[in-house]
């Protein structure tokens, strides 16, 4: 919502300076004695002093709009810095939590080579096929795999 406000801003106050400059220029708009600036039909007369506190303003304006779009940008920056550092958190998280799994499975596989049942290496006594505990998938064609965490 800054950063909105802070473009809207600085594109206004652009487009005042912009307007300004181009609207006025050629000898027929000097601001000596008489002169006259317009802006969007609105005629200004008085000394160039009064016209460089105007561009002073409208700076100013500028200046603040570029800040509100900076602070808008920072605190965008900030929050996906912070996304970041969580969802590599969240990965050490589940990457603990894969080896406490797999250490699981080995002690319930030990367990199970000691009590007699068969394991992966013994084939089974009607089948002959190997015993697995991981279920049987598809083949990932050309021997592709996704990547371990």
């Amino acid at each position: 919502m800054i950063l909105i406000l802070g473009l809207i801003i600085l594109i206004a106050a652009v487009i005042v300076g912009l307007a300004g400059v181009f609207g006025n220029a050629g000898a027929g708009h000097d601001l000596g004695v008489g002169g006259d600036f317009s802006i969007f039909g609105y005629h200004v007369t008085g000394s160039t002093g009064s016209l460089f506190l105007s561009g002073i303003v409208v700076g100013a304006v500028a200046l603040l709009g570029l800040t509100l779009v900076m602070m808008g940008a920072r605190r965008s920056a900030r929050r996906s810095a912070q996304a970041r550092r969580e969802l590599g958190t969240s990965r050490r998280e589940a990457a603990a939590v894969d080896r406490e799994r797999d250490d699981l499975i080995k002690q319930r596989d030990d367990a199970r080579a000691g009590a007699g049942t068969p394991t992966a290496d013994e084939p089974r006594a009607e089948t002959g096929a190997p015993v697995t505990d991981a279920p049987r998938g598809r083949g990932h064609w050309f021997g592709h795999r996704a990547a371990h965490r």
